[in-house]
């Protein structure tokens, strides 16, 4: 299935249902007071969070989407039926914008979040809800209102806690390959990943982690080279990079390749280079052991790199197992600072209440 990160859509709530005029008639009560019933809510138009769906491409051929009017009151005080309600799925991770302001309405990151983008419209009151002493026989009625239209972005930045960035070929496909059961197309050219491919990496038993195999950046991507920056708004949801290096490259040299790297995240957004980046050299097996050291030490001392490293091989699996454990205790280690700040948080809301 094709990789769908954005879409438009054009929504509009059902129409509420106008209220009825009319009198009661019979054969005994010719002369009957006002009868007439309400008209139903409009239904109105939902999205929801739904892990089971990983792309937009639901909303690549159909962008217009309309919930059911309400139906129209009755005789005999009877109430029009309510529109049904329409509610659309959408990956967890979407951000829906108005398309017409370019302001963000929600940001759907939490799976089952349900928000109401199209609010029904108001229910139509017939000429019974107007009978009062003086006014035995209104005709007064009230039609319904019309639901809510809106047109919207959205956007899709898949949720991972790590996000693989790196130059073309640098082994990226290759190495979530090895660590998952994810199966990206891997090749000898560059660009052979177009869109993102995400991976479950099973440090044990019940310790698991996802990973996001991002299309490869060069030189100039923040002014749209190659393939662009198009993916790294993926990126931004992640709680690690790993910055996969060739370390035995057919142009160009590790130490120009992890500068390019950093370049382009920094341009596009600063908050991307501040965040936390592990620099993963691949492709040891293409160098004798010792070479494979040397190198990685003369990199590490030449960028004053202060961050972790680590030094694989994707194809052959060697120093895979210590990169996973590593990022295993790193994440755990962000979820019981984030529970303890969360906790911390709850008690003095608790402490305020009681003052």
């Amino acid at each position: 299935m094709k990789f769908i990160d954005e879409a438009k859509i054009d929504i509009e709530a059902g129409k509420g249902g106008n209220g009825c005029c009319s009198f009661l008639r019979l054969k005994f009560m010719p002369n009957g007071g006002p009868d007439g019933g309400n008209g139903g809510d409009g239904g109105s138009i939902y999205l929801h969070a739904d892990e089971s769906i990983n792309t937009l491409v639901d909303y690549r051929f159909v962008h217009s989407y309309k919930a059911q009017d309400g139906e129209k009151g009755g005789s005999r005080d009877c109430s029009g039926k309510g529109g049904d309600d329409m509610i659309l799925r959408v990956p967890v991770g979407t951000m829906v914008y108005d398309d017409d302001t370019g302001e963000l309405i929600v940001d759907l990151n939490k799976n089952g979040q349900m928000e109401c983008l199209a609010k029904g419209g108001r229910r139509g009151i017939g000429n019974a809800h107007f009978k009062t002493s003086t006014n035995r026989a209104p005709r007064r009625i009230v039609p319904g209102s019309p639901g809510d239209k809106r047109n919207l972005r959205m956007e899709l930045k898949v949720l991972a806690d790590i996000g693989l960035v790196g130059l073309p070929n640098a082994g990226k496909s290759t190495l979530i390959r090895a660590l998952s059961a994810a199966r990206p197309k891997v090749a000898d050219y560059p660009f052979t990943t177009l869109y993102p491919n995400l991976g479950v990496v099973r440090a044990s038993k019940h310790r698991s982690f996802v990973i996001a195999d991002l299309p490869g950046l060069i030189e100039g991507a923040a002014e749209g080279a190659g393939l662009g920056i198009r993916f790294l708004k993926h990126v931004a949801r992640t709680r690690l990079l790993w910055q996969v290096v060739d370390l035995a490259p057919i142009e160009g040299e590790p130490l120009d390749a992890i500068n390019v790297i950093a370049k382009e995240l920094e341009k596009y957004d600063e908050g991307l280079i501040a965040k936390e980046r592990w620099l993963v050299f691949n492709k040891s097996d293409l160098l004798l052991p010792e070479e494979a050291e040397e190198a990685v030490q003369k990199l590490v001392k030449s960028l004053k790199w202060e961050g972790k490293y680590f030094l694989i091989s994707g194809l052959g699996n060697a120093g895979t197992e210590e990169l996973v454990k590593q990022t295993m205790y790193y994440l755990e280690a962000l979820k019981k600072e984030a529970d303890a700040e969360a906790a911390e948080a709850s008690n003095e809301s608790k402490e305020q209440g009681t003052l």
